[in-house]
């Protein structure tokens, strides 16, 4: 590890970063129920079950897939919003947030952009609140890192469950992609919670 923390670098955070002074067992608890609060959300918006077994035959369907990953980019975009503005992140985790929310807005542009030339219509993003994250839950930094953990990794299962039903392969190869950067992410807050951040030989 370098000697000097450079704050655009996921590296940079560390548990230490993560735990706010005197985190202890009571804490543990709270934020394993965000983790599990988090994933529900992103399942709540792209149920893998609706996708696991029924492929795309038609440029709608495929459509229809990319607006629900759609939907699932806004939300991470919303949450991290969220994080930045509740005063509970320092840096430089907070230089990673950004930097997560970043890349879920190239994520939205991309999606968009795509379902705009297939012909479809993309879905809207909603307002943060409409999103019904457990903020009055969210008291630490640790909590919020909880909560964004268990986004990623049920955005990381709903792509997996994406990927095979496109009926467009190049559309799967991009899904893919994203995949990979929600597994990234999910990696990086399990580390800097002191977690295991390869907690399983795969992604289920």
């Amino acid at each position: 590890m370098q000697g000097k923390q450079d704050t655009a670098q996921p590296v940079a955070m560390t548990a230490q970063d993560a735990q706010a002074p005197g985190a202890g067992r009571r804490q543990f608890f709270r934020v394993g129920g965000l983790f599990a609060a988090g994933l529900a959300a992103s399942s709540a918006l792209a149920p893998v079950a609706s996708w696991a077994g029924t492929p795309s035959t038609s440029t709608a369907q495929d459509i229809a897939i990319l607006n629900t990953a759609l939907g699932l980019e806004y939300q991470a975009i919303a949450a991290y919003q969220v994080g930045a503005e509740s005063g509970l992140l320092q840096k430089p985790v907070l230089d990673v947030a950004v930097k997560f929310q970043s890349q879920h807005k190239a994520h939205a542009e991309v999606l968009s952009s795509t379902i705009g030339k297939l012909g479809g219509t993309p879905v809207m993003a909603k307002k943060p609140s409409e999103y019904g994250f457990p903020v009055a839950s969210l008291k630490t930094q640790a909590d919020v890192l909880e909560f964004a953990a268990g986004l990623e990794k049920g955005a990381a299962s709903a792509y997996l469950g994406a990927v095979p039903q496109f009926h467009n392969k190049d559309l799967a190869k991009a899904a893919a992609s994203i995949m990979g950067d929600e597994t990234m992410h999910w990696a990086v807050l399990l580390g800097a919670l002191g977690k295991d951040p390869v907690p399983a030989a795969f992604i289920a």
